[in-house]
């Protein structure tokens, strides 16, 4: 049951990158990540009501929250304008290399963690096809897998330092405060926030169910060994691909396949480093995908 949940939690993340391109057709990139996370950060206020937890708000909780935020804040916004310049597969499986940044971020180095990069590299420049100009969108999402990382190198330890839900509702609340003047900066026009199709769905999906998909993890992750969870979560890639293809009619040429199996590739090799710290760093970095 767990693995079965897990496996859907991963399915509605790996949906959160077609459809957010979809999305950007109609509303300027950083308006949509507002209204994104306005929808979470009230839908996970609501449960906390509900649910009569306390909001902490001690210094220490604080202080861990705003600087996993700039990280979080920074991920997001690159992973977001990039969608506009490359296509949502590329984006999907670029970003699935925060998996193996993670413990060169933490500087944990083993044979595992060099073959890994090695593998990944390779898949990197296959996928991408790098050129004199070069692909700005692609660019932009290495950005955003780096800030991921960083950001999960902070969440290891500030999760086990202070209340891990209130550092999560106090990230959601952030991320609304930093996108609020940024919105009023970009001007998008009032017909780009029109309450369409596409954008409740993309809403719902991004704004709703990726955030529910968070209380699963929390709930499996009591269940199954981290570096299980790990693995099941190198899929989200696969899935991003696979509904871009269906959905969006996005394509991947040989070389772009040959690539996109080299990241998956790494992905595994780096999920499975030894040691359970470094297990446990890999499988937190999911959550700011």
């Amino acid at each position: 049951m767990p693995r079965f949940a897990l496996l859907l939690t991963t399915f509605i993340w790996g949906a959160t990158f077609p459809v957010t391109k979809a999305v950007l057709e109609q509303i300027p990139p950083l308006s949509f990540l507002f209204l994104r996370f306005l929808l979470g950060a009230i839908l996970v206020g609501a449960l906390f009501v509900l649910w009569r937890r306390r909001l902490h708000r001690e210094w220490a909780v604080l202080r861990a929250a705003a600087i996993a935020t700039c990280w979080l804040f920074l991920g997001y916004v690159l992973q977001t304008v990039g969608l506009q310049y490359t296509t949502a597969s590329n984006s999907a499986f670029i970003t699935a290399l925060y998996v193996v940044i993670v413990p060169l971020v933490l500087c944990r180095f083993d044979r595992r963690v060099w073959v890994a990069t090695g593998i990944a590299t390779v898949g990197l420049w296959l996928l991408v096809k790098p050129s004199a100009s070069g692909n700005l969108g692609d660019l932009l999402t290495l950005g955003c897998a780096l800030a991921f990382a960083a950001h999960i190198a902070c969440l290891e330890r500030f999760t086990r330092e202070v209340d891990a839900p209130s550092l999560f509702v106090w990230q959601m609340m952030a991320m609304v405060v930093l996108l609020l003047p940024i919105l009023l900066i970009e001007r998008a026009p009032a017909a780009a926030f029109a309450p369409t199709s596409m954008l409740l769905i993309g809403l719902g999906i991004t704004g709703g169910l990726a955030t529910g998909a968070f209380a699963v993890q929390i709930w499996a992750q009591r269940i199954l060994p981290a570096q299980q969870v790990a693995l099941i979560f190198a899929s989200e890639p696969v899935y991003a691909a696979w509904l871009s293809w269906y959905f969006l009619g996005e394509t991947l040429d040989l070389q772009g396949w040959v690539g996109s199996a080299f990241i998956l590739a790494a992905v595994l090799v780096g999920s499975w480093g030894s040691g359970s710290t470094s297990s446990e760093s890999t499988v937190t970095v999911v959550q700011s995908a």
